[in-house]
């Protein structure tokens, strides 16, 4: 079993004796992001939108997680990959110490930046409550609202934070811009009081969505299904891409939405297969080790970052290319990194896969993309990397498998990305680079 940061049962007795300050009352289903058994009422969940969470950090660029949030109203702006004619929202407070106090919340179609569609906005609600106390290391699911949505359409999630609530939970990298105003705007449609920006997302995890089944789906639809529930993963056609910052979108077109989870979903739609396409990477994240900046080791965050996403069916995996490089590099963010080798590499991805198996999931392998005139390049490094992606390729461990290593290698130089593919930096891929991954996907395979 991988470890979770918190077992089911903890979360749900610290959520119950929240609820009596806070006058709610908080199912254990609702707590932990929903469970339910057959017969449930209410919507089929299908996850169209995640983001792993991660703990608060200084990061690459400005961000608000240390200092947190108090008296203002935060506005984010994601792309969902399905459709549907209800929509919740997933919040994290997986890295609070201390209970997240939501003092509203609003679900809207995205007009321009900070804007939103005048009349489409949706008032969101917990157990049919319009404030939450989310207990430290919980996570919750809303309600479901009324708000039909289309594939690829923009959703704007706006919270009210009326108290101080510490560091944030937080996704470091969105290569999308967030909001902030002071003071409750949940009700304005204008960008006016937003004039503050970030490209972090914060205490969202997931936007889902569902259709009607049982129409009266209002307050405690939430608990219909969700993370844990196997109507809502067994047998999904859900995606999760999982991975590091190559998944992330790292270099990616800002509020363009370029990472290859975008190409990936684009391209089975263009295909007639359109299918959600979930992103659970994490920029500098790794398969064996935590970092403070970097997230949970990919071992540890998979169950709740990947499988036990709604409608999920299907994981690609890529990761690994930090635990080889680090300790080529001269990162002063993740030092000593320790010298890892293909077999040490290789036994996580095991790990991995015996999880996805367990849950009836199908889990496919990527190879790593060539590291060549990167600061992750060393001849050990290559070497490892060499091995690693002879193992994904041949040992039949994944249920399928794409070669990415092949597909964006330059041809004149193997060990080298193609200069077309290549941001700058010979690591990360550039939009053009995403979208040549998302071609070497093969459709049938997968």
């Amino acid at each position: 079993m991988l470890s979770r940061t918190r077992t089911r049962t903890s979360v749900v007795a610290a959520t119950a004796a929240l609820a009596l300050t806070a006058g709610l009352a908080v199912t254990g289903a609702h707590a932990s992001g929903s469970q339910s058994g057959p017969g449930a009422s209410g919507p089929a969940w299908t996850a169209a939108w995640a983001a792993s969470p991660q703990r608060a950090s200084t990061g690459f660029k400005p961000n608000w997680s240390e200092d947190g949030f108090s008296g203002q109203t935060l506005r984010q702006v994601v792309r969902v990959t399905e459709g549907g004619d209800r929509a919740r929202i997933r919040l994290s407070n997986a890295y609070g110490t201390s209970p997240l106090h939501i003092a509203g919340a609003t679900i809207a179609r995205t007009k321009k930046g900070a804007a939103v569609e005048e009349g489409s906005v949706r008032r969101l609600t917990f157990e049919g409550r319009r404030s939450v106390a989310i207990p430290a290391h919980g996570q919750l699911s809303s309600d479901a609202a009324g708000l039909r949505l289309k594939r690829f359409e923009s959703v704007t999630v706006t919270l009210h934070l009326a108290r101080t609530t510490g560091p944030a939970t937080f996704h470091a990298q969105s290569f999308a811009t967030s909001y902030r105003a002071k003071g409750d705007r949940l009700g304005e449609a204008g960008a006016g009081a937003f004039d503050e920006s970030t490209e972090s997302w914060y205490f969202l995890s997931g936007v889902d969505v569902g259709t009607g089944v049982g129409a009266g789906a209002g307050a405690g639809a939430g608990a219909a299904a969700g993370p844990g529930s196997d109507r809502g993963r067994r047998g999904g056609s859900g995606f999760v891409l999982f991975g590091d910052s190559i998944t992330d979108g790292f270099a990616s077109s800002t509020d363009l939405n370029r990472r290859w989870s975008d190409a990936l979903a684009e391209r089975l739609a263009k295909a007639g297969t359109p299918r959600p396409v979930l992103n659970a990477g994490i920029g500098g994240n790794l398969v064996l080790n935590d970092s403070a900046w970097y997230g949970e080791r990919g071992t540890a965050r998979f169950g709740r970052d990947a499988l036990d996403l709604p409608g999920v069916g299907t994981v690609i995996v890529l990761e690994g290319l930090n635990d080889i490089g680090f300790s080529e590099s001269d990162t002063p963010t993740y030092k000593p990194a320790p010298e890892v080798s293909a077999s040490e590499l290789i036994a996580g991805h095991r790990k991995l896969i015996r999880a996805a198996k367990a849950k009836g999931v199908r889990v496919v392998g990527a190879t790593l993309l060539p590291l060549g005139g990167s600061d992750h390049y060393g001849e050990r490094a290559a070497k490892v990397s060499a091995e690693f992606n002879e193992w994904v390729r041949n040992s039949g461990e994944y249920d399928a498998v794409v070669d990415f290593d092949r597909a964006l290698a330059d041809p004149a130089d193997g060990e080298r990305i193609a200069p077309e593919y290549d941001s700058g930096d010979h690591l990360h891929p550039n939009d053009a680079g995403y979208r040549a991954m998302a071609q070497a996907v093969d459709l049938a395979e997968i």
